[in-house]
């Protein structure tokens, strides 16, 4: 019985991996299954680090489950910089992708599950399958584009307008992350995310 429940618990998440892939760009079905093949289920508690600032990051992770972030510390500052949660890739992408030391931490907030491939799968199947390679590069565009919009949230937004865009993107988010996590991603203080929490209604 265990087994035949982690079977089918692997098959939804590549069944989830499929059409998160296949959002970004459709890939023929052998590129597929060669790349379905690379990826393996893994765990991690509450608040545990998986890759910390220093250390090159080895893996690439899809979210199978749970909530993470991606966070700088400066002193005893913290900034977080991003979130990933079910159905989205997590990682540092920057330190995987260039095989160098992380700036930054990833933490899962929630147990989390994954499934994850090395660097050398990775690295292998670009090489062997130029799509992949191209399918990488319109994920990372997405990606830039999103950090992009984000900068310009972060230089030019007043802390309202920053709360009123989280809430109209993703208002999913404060039943998922902590706030004291949310505010220190739109760079505001918490004690004014949660007067914002009471008094914005959209």
């Amino acid at each position: 019985m265990l087994i035949a429940f982690l079977f089918l618990s692997f098959s939804m998440s590549l069944q989830l991996l499929h059409k998160t892939v296949f959002q970004i760009m459709p890939l023929p079905d052998p590129v597929w299954e060669a790349l379905a093949a690379c990826w393996h289920p893994v765990q991690f508690k509450r608040r545990e680090v998986m890759t910390a600032a220093g250390e090159i990051e080895k893996y690439l992770y899809f979210v199978t489950a749970g909530v993470q972030r991606v966070f700088s510390l400066e002193g005893d500052k913290e900034s977080t910089l991003v979130f990933t949660y079910t159905g989205s890739f997590s990682g540092v992408l920057d330190s995987f992708q260039l095989q160098q030391p992380s700036p930054w931490y990833l933490e899962t907030l929630t147990y989390s599950e994954f499934l994850r491939m090395s660097y050398a799968d990775f690295n292998r199947l670009t090489l062997e399958y130029p799509i992949i390679e191209r399918w990488v590069r319109l994920g990372t565009v997405a990606a830039m584009a999103g950090v992009l919009e984000r900068n310009n949230e972060l230089l030019s937004f007043t802390a309202e307008q920053k709360f009123r865009k989280l809430l109209t993107r993703s208002p999913h988010v404060l039943q998922l992350i902590p706030h004291k996590y949310l505010a220190s991603y739109l760079g505001i203080d918490p004690a004014t995310f949660s007067k914002l929490l009471s008094t914005v209604k959209l």
